[in-house]
């Protein structure tokens, strides 16, 4: 399911129109967005929390050439499946 297809299925569910349905999954997600730029969790009782995780800065290998680069300290988002979710799915 891609983002159209959620905020069809949003409008069908809620009775909104196309425009009202976009406008609060799209403040749904720009929500969450601003939590994780903050550094703040999310937690979705049922679906799973989403965390940023910091990385420091380390020295890698370009694998095509060899050549050792720096790489810089990074903020990475990551998702982990909650108990119910993961139960459902696996049924």
């Amino acid at each position: 399911m891609n983002k159209s297809q959620l905020i069809d299925a949003f409008r069908k569910e809620s009775g909104l129109t196309k425009n009202l349905a976009e406008d609060v999954i799209n403040l749904f997600f720009d929500t969450m967005i601003d939590a994780m730029v903050k550094g703040e969790r999310i937690e979705i009782r049922g679906f799973g929390s989403f965390v940023v995780k910091e990385y420091r800065s380390y020295t890698g290998r370009n694998p095509k050439t060899g050549e050792k680069i720096k790489v810089e300290k990074k903020r990475l988002p990551f998702f982990k499946v909650g108990k119910e979710l993961k139960e459902r799915v696996d049924y």
